[in-house]
């Protein structure tokens, strides 16, 4: 009696030749051979539909999948990883502040305003008012077309900058209109504590995000997570506290920018809740650094900010790994912070905060990913998203060696392929 052997799942996409394949799976449990980028020289990937289905050695492949009809792409001496997370921006606005960013070049921000220049979240909340829907998506899709060609394919992206309830809900409309137009996966953040509007009093507007814009948010399916701007001159952490409560009630998972330019508290209610993630942690103490860490809370860290803003205090990325936290990398694309590429992100990270090259990889994927809950994808293993990106590069450690070079030549996302 013959045994019919099992059919092996057919593949749609096979990429083969690489020089290397960056998996971000680590393997190796000995400090001293341990790979914490799962690197595999020659690998090939096996992509059906919109997930993977192996990666390994040709011959491994060959027994695991059904290639017959499978589309095959040589990326022979390219480098391939996963494709970027980008957990933390503020991808839709009207307008620029330009003139703000350059004059800043030689001017303190006092000269600046006394010279009559819209600066500051504040000028950015006027444009933004005066841009009508079509035209914040147009110039949104426009930086994301441009951040997708760098690689990145997951993107959050908050609201902020309207600070009246029917703004914000417009300003996560676009975010849901970009995710119907173009390939990359927007994850849609509700930030209407961004600030406080300079025309209407302060109570009155924190009442109306709390009982009006909140669960209309959610009710609408908006947004994913509610977000608030916990620091100095902004959101107190009794008020932080209050948002945040109100988004978990309504079922946003919370996040927090905190600790920028001082530490009033706001990690220590970031790390009790806990948040998803906590972003920017300038000032945070390494008490609260080892709090995040035991609640398992993802630091995300944006040396490109402290870069555009000349941060008088730069994040300590070593004393929060020394903490045990998870870190991830992101742009904070915005008006006071134009940057689409994690690329450079991570040239920053390794120069300017002493990441290691593969520190920097894990934290602008794997680390990403987490940062935004999402375990789908930020790996290149069974199961996960087709999110790939493929480099002509020499070795992997020239992403951090050739400065604002995009090494991009191709990006698969969701199993399709772009930019061939």
């Amino acid at each position: 009696m013959h045994t019919i052997p099992p059919s092996l799942p057919q593949a749609d996409l096979i990429l083969c030749g690489a020089a290397e394949v960056l998996t971000c799976v680590a393997t190796g449990s000995d400090p001293i051979g341990a790979d914490p980028i799962g690197r595999q020289a020659g690998a090939s990937i096996a992509v059906a539909g919109e997930r993977i289905l192996a990666v390994g050695a040709p011959i491994e492949i060959a027994r695991q999948v059904d290639a017959t009809h499978a589309r095959v792409i040589d990326v022979t001496g390219k480098i391939v990883a996963p494709g970027f997370v980008d957990p933390h921006t503020h991808l839709v606005f009207g307008g620029s502040r330009v003139e703000e960013y350059a004059a800043r070049m030689t001017r303190s921000a006092a000269e600046v305003r006394a010279l009559g220049i819209p600066s500051g979240i504040q000028a950015t909340v006027e444009m933004t008012r005066h841009a009508t829907l079509d035209e914040l998506t147009e110039s949104a899709a426009a930086r994301l077309a441009r951040m997708f060609r760098h690689g990145t394919t997951t993107v959050e992206s908050k609201s902020g900058y309207a600070l009246t309830a029917a703004g914000e809900l417009t300003m996560l409309r676009v975010n849901r209109r970009l995710r119907e137009i173009q390939p990359v996966d927007v994850v849609s953040t509700f930030l209407g504590a961004h600030d406080f509007p300079a025309d209407q009093p302060r109570d009155r507007y924190l009442d109306s995000l709390i009982q009006e814009v909140i669960p209309q948010a959610a009710e609408a399916g908006l947004a994913e997570f509610c977000d608030v701007y916990c620091d100095e001159g902004y959101y107190t952490v009794a008020e932080t506290r209050r948002i945040l409560e109100a988004g978990i009630a309504a079922g946003l998972k919370p996040k927090i920018h905190v600790d920028a330019y001082a530490d009033i508290g706001g990690s220590a209610l970031a790390a009790e809740l806990p948040v998803v993630s906590a972003d920017h942690l300038n000032y945070t103490s390494r008490a609260a650094m080892r709090a995040y860490a035991e609640a398992g809370v993802v630091g995300v860290v944006m040396p490109g900010l402290d870069f555009a803003v000349r941060h008088p205090r730069p994040f300590d990325a070593r004393a929060m790994f020394a903490e045990g936290m998870n870190l991830a990398l992101a742009t904070d694309l915005c008006p006071g912070c134009w940057l689409e590429s994690m690329q450079w992100v991570m040239q920053l990270a390794c120069r300017q905060y002493a990441f290691s090259p593969e520190e920097a990889l894990l934290a602008s994927t794997v680390g990403a990913a987490q940062a935004l809950g999402l375990a789908d994808r930020g790996a290149l293993a069974p199961g996960k998203l087709a999110d790939i990106q493929v480099w002509d590069l020499p070795s992997f450690e020239d992403v951090i060696y050739r400065l604002g070079n995009n090494a991009v030549t191709m990006v698969v996302k969701r199993g399709k392929i772009y930019f061939m």
